[in-house]
């Protein structure tokens, strides 16, 4: 019995040193890195394209002592436009990107102008605008980022010619004018790097803005004489809202960034 409990025990002695001897033995595993960052600061172009609808409050005054002849009428329009821009953005905190920017739009968002008193009407263009302003933005994940925006905004819109009623020429125009005004909106921009596509650098951004442009006075002029006739201006301001998609290149992107050891 003796010799039995003698030979467990060696047995036992073994079994724990060398259990002692595999702990001892394992090799040190390097704790995981963290996950990437993607890094968003740095300068970008961009150019797209989009529609607006245009809203425009006006009213007839007279031309000598600008008497009110009628109550303020809100017109409406639409059209298309195209931009491009560029800008620059800063990575702060982690997950928010503050930046600068500066773009113009041109193309045809139409909208209508008229003096009911005489019976006549014409369709009133913005022909072009440019903006230079700021944005605040969430990284959602690191490749998407929702974003707000605001600054100056400047536009130019194009000359008016009258028709009657029934269509034909009124023999009367305004004159084009450029208009100085602000704009707020906000967007998502995201990568393009999806489905299995790689394309460093690219991105994609969906914007809208609305911007608003200061009272102007228009003065009703004779095609002939470009004289005012019959002495009446339009007094008018516009708001217009759009929604662009542009494609966007940031040139300092070269992916995510990983954590060095």
């Amino acid at each position: 019995m003796k010799k039995i409990l003698l030979a467990l025990t060696a047995v036992a002695a073994m079994t724990g040193s060398a259990s002692a001897a595999d702990l001892a033995a394992r090799p040190y595993v390097k704790a995981p890195a963290p996950a990437p960052v993607a890094n968003w600061t740095g300068f970008y172009v961009f150019g797209g394209g989009g529609g607006g609808l245009s809203n425009t409050d006006q009213h007839i005054q007279t031309t000598t002592g600008a008497v009110p002849l009628t109550i303020n009428q809100r017109q409406g329009g639409s059209g298309w436009f195209g931009t491009v821009g560029l800008g620059y953005d800063w990575q702060f905190s982690g997950t928010w990107v503050a930046g600068v920017f500066a773009d113009g739009q041109f193309g045809s968002i139409k909208g209508t102008i008229q003096d009911p008193i005489f019976g006549i009407t014409g369709n009133q263009k913005l022909e072009d605008s440019w903006a230079a302003g700021v944005r605040l933005g969430w990284l959602v994940a690191p490749n998407v980022l929702s974003y707000v925006n605001g600054g100056y905004s400047g536009a130019h819109f194009g000359s008016t010619n009258f028709m009657t009623l029934t269509g034909a020429d009124a023999g009367i125009h305004v004159n084009g004018f450029n208009r100085n005004g602000w704009f707020i909106g906000g967007g998502v921009e995201n990568s393009l790097n999806i489905f299995g596509i790689t394309s460093p650098g690219w991105f994609m951004k969906t914007e809208y803005r609305s911007a608003f442009y200061n009272n102007k006075t228009m003065t009703e002029l004779s095609n002939v004489t470009n004289l005012p006739t019959p002495g009446h201006d339009i007094r008018a301001n516009t708001w217009n809202q759009t929604i662009s998609t542009s494609l966007v290149y940031r040139f300092n992107w070269t992916g995510p960034v990983v954590a060095k050891y």
